[in-house]
């Protein structure tokens, strides 16, 4: 079946699976094409199907819309695509129908989202009108999105490399770890190859990675048109961003902005202008409070070890007591504390789920490690181990389901526990 797009709906009988922030921009992008969906299928959605009803629905379309959340992995998912229906993303509808010689998507185990937002904050202070969308929170296909713009840059997830069939004209790889693993079969090879499949889709002609990543070299051969992007990029200082791995994240966003014709990006003088007032993203590398000598610095969208290891990396020097732990994903740990092992200014409090897992590995490995109860006890003795010199840091290597509802309730309870501690600490 060749490639569709949204214009090719018509007619058809469509399914939406996944109701969520993508789910709603492709139910009002249907509703703008005069489209109406065949089935909703969602189970935590009010009014739409469930179960095995869901399925039996899903099962009488012409073509699934499914959600990136919804693993490709997933029964489910793999017995309708064994039935001949067609299970599409949004994003792939909407690249195979884009001038996608004007697109760019960034992907990496960490730091996409913030290449993504440097590249469109630079682009706007060079005079470019840049759409910035993707897993960042806006869907490029959605009708209340402005598409009048020179050019996309659009954050993909692994989730999302899957969901396209014609690949955008650059493709900017920042890092590459292990990351759910939940999502993709449990296999960390299964999350290297889908990851970077979109590296070799028809109509890339640039992948930018990162030159400073071993990870990547290790895998030329899966990146199809590869540049690699060196050194590091002084001039993203007037970024504001902590972590010299943020500087090669910003030449990374240069780069892209040069590979898709934006010709003042090569100008070093105008980029460090239009770098200036950067605000930067919350939960990530985010100074929240300076008392007492003691810098909070909220990293909880460093879910997995490698971007955990990046941020302690961003201060040397330094005092760090380190807030690790979260939903249990089952991620093997043992490289966090190897990349820790040694580190004589610094020691790490545990949370659960997977803390008292992570802890036992941490101290196999000589590295000071404490388990506690939760967030608040952890903080309290991290401000008392690192008092009058230091950094508390939440960068927990692990999501925060279970305990909170997402990244940013448990930044906002890192931030007021910040915000109790007693100026005399």
């Amino acid at each position: 079946m060749p490639p569709l797009r949204w214009s090719d709906l018509a007619g058809r009988k469509v399914g939406v699976w996944g109701l969520g922030v993508e789910g709603r921009a492709t139910l009002r992008r249907l509703e703008a094409d005069g489209v109406q969906p065949t089935a909703l299928v969602d189970e935590k959605v009010d009014g739409a199907l469930t179960g095995p009803a869901g399925q039996a629905a899903l099962a009488g379309c012409d073509v699934i819309i499914k959600s990136p959340g919804i693993s490709r992995y997933a029964p489910a998912c793999r017995a309708l695509v064994a039935a001949g229906v067609p299970v599409l993303g949004g994003l792939g509808l909407w690249l195979d129908g884009v001038d996608r010689s004007r697109v760019a998507c960034v992907t990496g185990t960490k730091g996409k989202s913030t290449t993504t937002a440097v590249a469109g904050h630079l682009a706007a202070g060079l005079g470019v009108r840049a759409g910035i969308g993707g897993n960042i929170g806006v869907a490029p296909w959605d009708p209340e999105v402005d598409a009048d713009v020179d050019l996309w840059v659009v954050e993909t997830s692994s989730h999302q490399c899957l969901d396209v069939d014609l690949g955008p004209a650059v493709v900017a790889l920042t890092s590459l770890g292990v990351d759910h693993l939940d999502w993709h079969g449990g296999d960390p090879e299964a999350y290297v190859r889908d990851k970077l499949s979109i590296c070799t889709r028809p109509g890339v002609r640039t992948v930018l990675a990162d030159g400073g990543s071993p990870a990547l070299r290790e895998r030329t051969s899966l990146l199809g048109p590869v540049t690699w992007v060196e050194g590091d990029a002084r001039w993203a200082d007037a970024l504001g961003l902590l972590g010299s791995h943020n500087r090669h994240n910003a030449e990374v966003a240069r780069r892209l902005l040069l590979a898709l014709g934006v010709e003042a990006a090569d100008d070093l003088d105008a980029v460090t202008a239009a770098a200036a007032g950067f605000a930067g993203l919350p939960s990530r590398l985010r100074l929240v409070r300076s008392v007492g000598g003691v810098d909070f610095v909220d990293d909880s969208l460093s879910t997995t070890v490698l971007p955990t290891l990046a941020a302690v990396d961003a201060f040397p020097g330094r005092r760090v007591a380190l807030l690790v732990g979260g939903h249990d994903r089952g991620v093997d740990y043992r490289p966090l504390a190897e990349g820790l092992a040694g580190r004589a200014d610094l020691a790490v409090f545990t949370v659960p789920a997977s803390g008292a897992r992570i802890g036992a590995l941490l101290r196999g490995a000589g590295v000071a490690s404490a388990d506690f109860a939760g967030l608040p006890e952890a903080v309290d003795a991290a401000v008392s181990w690192c008092a009058g010199d230091g950094v508390v840091l939440l960068a927990p290597a692990a999501p925060s389901f279970g305990v909170y509802a997402d990244y940013a309730a448990r930044s906002a309870h890192f931030a007021a526990l910040a915000a109790g501690v007693p100026f005399d600490t």
